[in-house]
């Protein structure tokens, strides 16, 4: 069980600025809370913040805002730490809704982001579940510098090859491997992430079919690197192997930090429910912001 959220975490000290520690299955992130005070965050502030050495470290930080749209409850804006702006974060995205429905009480929360509205609701066992909205198959909506099928993409780097691309709300390329543990994601990871095919720069899969509807995954994220898990990540591999009939509209998806449940609905929405942990609260020191 999660300890009881206290309400005044998320409150504004005078004397600097507070955060949360939050992470789903390792993927770490910072959210300050600027409903009440905006921050202006310039993207040498963001890697500042996430230097691990002299900062707070994170692999994404998230600033929630005060909803723009009326449907929803904050807005939320997710910066990598090399200060690159994303537009989506399924394990943040859950963190934040977690955040906010025991902030309210409730068991639902509607997350705005700049991909779009996010359905999130509690799920059993302490788990959250959030509608990452519909995966986008077109060559132009991933995006890709050119019109290709995006079942059978034109990438080769060394023996990585034939990947399936898919757009979360941010570009995937998953490669489906016979072993995603022996690929060496660290070298072979930032030269596919800047292949020419992806003008936003690419998500990186190395996806493993391990068992009926079961998949191992690891990731190298634009603008972070390998993490532990990504939400969106995992949402891409579940579409790109069903795409393939590896599997069903539903698996599980294993990473490095644990596992994430996701379902490509019939709406070809992607419904993805995981845990949510709550690390630590702090203020940042002056020196770090702008």
């Amino acid at each position: 069980m999660h300890e009881p959220y206290n309400a005044q975490m998320s409150m504004l000290s005078p004397q600097g600025r507070s955060f949360l520690k939050m992470h789903g299955l390792g993927n770490d992130f910072v959210v300050v809370d600027a409903r009440s005070r905006p921050l202006d965050l310039p993207s040498d502030a963001v890697r500042r913040i996430a230097d691990r050495r002299t900062g707070v470290g994170f692999d994404q930080m998230i600033v929630v805002e005060a909803a723009k749209n009326k449907l929803a409850d904050a807005f939320m804006t997710i910066w990598n730490a090399d200060g690159s702006e994303v537009w989506a974060c399924g394990n943040a995205s859950r963190c934040v809704a977690w955040m906010l429905m025991q902030e309210s009480g409730k068991t639902q929360a509607v997350i705005e982001t700049k991909a779009g509205l996010l359905d999130a609701q509690a799920a059993a066992n302490d788990l959250v579940s959030v509608d990452m909205g519909p995966a986008r198959l077109d060559w132009r909506d991933i995006p890709l510098a050119q019109a290709v099928d995006s079942n059978h993409l034109p990438v080769t780097v060394e023996n990585l090859t034939d990947p399936v691309g898919v757009g979360m709300g941010n570009p995937h390329a998953v490669f489906f491997v016979d072993d995603a543990l022996s690929v060496d994601l660290a070298r072979l990871g930032p030269i596919l992430e800047h292949h020419p095919l992806f003008p936003e720069r690419c998500n990186i899969e190395m996806a493993q079919l391990i068992g009926p509807d079961r998949l191992r995954m690891r990731v190298w994220e634009r603008g972070a690197g390998i993490t532990l898990a990504c939400g969106t990540g995992a949402c891409a591999t579940v579409v790109a192997a069903s795409r393939r009939g590896l599997i069903g509209r539903a698996a599980d998806v294993v990473l490095d930090g644990g596992t994430l449940s996701i379902e490509w609905l019939k709406d070809d929405h992607v419904l993805m429910t995981g845990p949510v942990a709550l690390s630590y609260s702090g203020t940042f020191d002056a020196s770090l912001l702008p």
